[in-house]
């Protein structure tokens, strides 16, 4: 059995893509998770993903549409995600969003 850092650089990056299709993956199984909540509970949501697929590519030298990009996360066109599965935030969801960005301006 290998630790993590002890497998050759590909077979981490080919582990690392796997978990990030499994991730996808797990989120499209659960459209019910909202972004919202995504973005309270972990800091993060479809849309970061997105915009880290981007920001990945341009590491590399490459160019990734944003659109692009979600279009591959959603596993749709955003805009038919949106209609499809996107519910409007409730207050308490929003109040628990803005409580959370509070806190990590507080930590920065």
């Amino acid at each position: 059995m290998h630790a993590f850092n002890d497998l050759d650089q590909t077979t981490q990056t080919e582990l690392e893509a796997a978990a990030f299709r499994r991730l996808l993956t797990h989120l499209d199984a659960n459209k019910d998770v909202q972004n919202i909540d995504l973005m309270i509970l972990a800091d993060f949501c479809r849309n970061c993903l997105s915009k880290w697929l981007v920001s990945a590519a341009e590491e590399r030298g490459e160019r990734l549409d944003y659109e692009a990009a979600r279009q591959h996360v959603y596993g749709m066109p955003y805009s038919e995600w949106k209609e499809h599965h996107q519910a409007r935030a409730t207050p308490e969801q929003l109040a628990a969003l803005e409580a959370r960005q509070a806190k990590k301006s507080h930590e920065e």
